[in-house]
């Protein structure tokens, strides 16, 4: 989806007679979008309502509230950051290296190309509202997981100090991206590499052999 481009009846302004689900779709798609160029709380309804041609009543036929329209626009962000960052779709690798590798560039091209979603997500109002908060919070936990998913082909096995630690590096990338988008003083691709760097970094102390499989490879197999 491109910021800006109007779905359905937005195009036109005119109604146009949808079913329910696509309805409620196209609105909360036209929020997403109107999130790309505003925060969270300058979500429009009236906005919205017009763009798709229909009344603001009708709007609050889908969703019970403001709120909770708002929340549907955060899980379709989410929703589409994971999918941004899906390793199955990034990559046709199975190294878990270069898996890594592609994922972190997804992830911070997800959030250069909708800046102003992502600090929403991370910082504005879906940062303080316990719902939103715990919405993004699964998000995280996938992201989380999908980490840990590469374990096994280095050779490493799970155990809970390692996901406190992998959870610590999640909230590194975050805070380096958000950083980098507000003062962008290093190059793309020298974010990404900070990004990887950190994690056999905090490995160290908790898992050395996560750190010498991500610098040196994983261990070659016993003949």
């Amino acid at each position: 989806m491109t910021a800006g481009r109007k779905v359905g009846a937005a195009a036109t302004g005119k109604r146009t007679r949808l079913s329910p689900g696509e309805r409620r779709r196209q609105l909360v798609e036209l929020g997403v979008e109107m999130l790309a160029e505003r925060t969270l709380d300058g979500i429009s309804i009236d906005e919205i309502a017009d763009q798709a041609g229909v009344s603001r009543g009708l709007l609050f036929h889908y969703f019970a509230s403001k709120d909770d329209f708002l929340l549907e626009i955060v899980r379709e962000a989410s929703e589409m950051l994971l999918q941004r960052t899906d390793p199955a779709l990034v990559t046709d690798s199975t190294d878990p290296a270069e898996v890594l590798r592609a994922v972190i560039g997804s992830y911070v091209d997800y959030a250069a190309e909708n800046s102003i979603t992502y600090v929403s997500l991370l910082r504005g109002k879906a940062s303080g509202d316990p719902d939103m908060a715990a919405l993004f919070d699964r998000t995280r936990v996938t992201m989380i997981e999908r980490t840990l998913a590469q374990l096994p082909a280095l050779g490493v096995e799970r155990n809970p100090r390692l996901e406190i630690m992998v959870r610590g590096w999640i909230a590194f990338v975050e805070e380096a991206t958000i950083t980098w988008l507000r003062d962008p003083r290093i190059g793309r691709d020298e974010l990404v590499e900070l990004d990887i760097a950190a994690l056999p970094g905090l490995a160290l102390s908790v898992a050395p052999e996560l750190t010498h499989a991500l610098l040196d490879g994983p261990a070659a197999p016993l003949p």
